[in-house]
């Protein structure tokens, strides 16, 4: 049985008074305020909270924003390796060189290409189109073709490169094929090197996007399929209209991984051209590499850096607000 709470009584006079709450007539209510006992609790419960992930924001800040604040100020500076006693503030003089620098623009032009050729049209569409033929082939050869392409991918940027220039050369596979189809031969390396390179970085990260669109292909329900075919969809208007729309958000995932990795492909180019012949191969990496380390400048060198990270920002923004429109 519950206690019944106290009628108000009527004191002299015939004022009626109420009782008081329990604790007195100045007591405090049972919340606090946003300045009460209650706010040292809620710290202690942050810092607690914070405290699993503390060592990760301590390496982050050492090991990622520190170089990058280092390399940010280098930029601004006339930094060299050799026969200098001391650097000195140059202000926006790095950047101006580069852009005023027709070399500059032209890394800048074959670091798009590069990226649009092998990432964005090569690694991504080739890899969908594995992915979705191994969804309808038997099992061996589902991990027949799994291992050969995941066995590109694991190789070592270095003897990947060392493949693919014995594939290109003008001694090499490609020609040598060529020549038993009786269909002429060139040297791809120095007639078509940036198609060279491109086709080498699709053939090495294409795995990548295939186990992508795989897992992503997995996710869709048969039921919705197999209801689309029997209404008589054919496969083009399957694959448009209802596994690229449900796989809208892998596919963007896995641009911006793309993109953001091939933006920072050295290894493989150096080894196949270095860049050449000329500059017709020479992307933003190796260009920043030649004005840092074989020219010894690593203020501007860095300065390009900077921009690279720039433009892989730039690719970021734009992927990341596309991850944000909901199927």
């Amino acid at each position: 049985m519950t206690s019944a709470s106290p009628a108000p009584s009527a004191g002299p006079g015939g004022v009626v008074k109420t009782p008081s709450p329990p604790g007195g007539p100045h007591s405090a209510p049972p919340t606090a305020g946003p300045h009460g006992s209650r706010s040292p609790a809620r710290v202690r419960r942050g810092l607690l909270r914070a405290l699993p992930v503390s060592p990760a924001v301590v390496l982050l800040a050492l090991f990622l924003a520190g170089p990058i604040g280092y390399c940010a100020y280098i930029a601004f500076t006339d930094l060299q390796l050799t026969g200098q006693a001391e650097s000195s503030f140059v202000g926006l003089d790095n950047f101006r060189e580069a852009f005023g620098d027709e070399r500059f623009l032209n890394a800048v032009w074959l670091t798009l290409v590069f990226t649009f050729l092998s990432s964005i049209i090569g690694q991504n569409t080739l890899g969908l189109a594995l992915a979705t033929l191994m969804q309808r082939a038997s099992k061996p050869v589902r991990t027949l073709t799994g291992a050969i392409v995941v066995t590109a991918w694991v190789l070592p940027e270095v003897v990947a490169g060392f493949l693919l220039y014995a594939f290109f050369r003008r001694e090499g596979t490609l020609n040598a094929v060529l020549d038993f189809l009786h269909l002429p031969s060139q040297n791809w390396l120095f007639t078509l090197p940036i198609l060279a390179v491109s086709f080498a970085n699709v053939w090495r990260g294409t795995a990548f996007s295939m186990l992508v669109y795989s897992a992503a292909l997995n996710e869709i329900p048969k039921e919705i399929t197999e209801a689309a075919e029997v209404d008589g969809a054919g496969g083009w208007r399957r694959m448009w209209h209802i596994t690229l729309p449900m796989i809208r958000r892998s596919i963007g995932t896995n641009l911006m991984l793309n993109t953001l990795q091939t933006l920072s492909v050295f290894g493989l180019i150096w080894v196949m051209t270095r860049g050449g012949p000329g500059n017709d191969s020479q992307t933003l990496p190796l260009f920043m590499y030649e004005q840092a380390f074989q020219k010894s400048m690593i203020g501007y060198g860095t300065a390009v850096a900077l921009l690279l990270l720039l433009v892989g920002s730039l690719f970021s923004v734009v992927y990341m607000r596309l991850l944000r429109t909901e199927v």
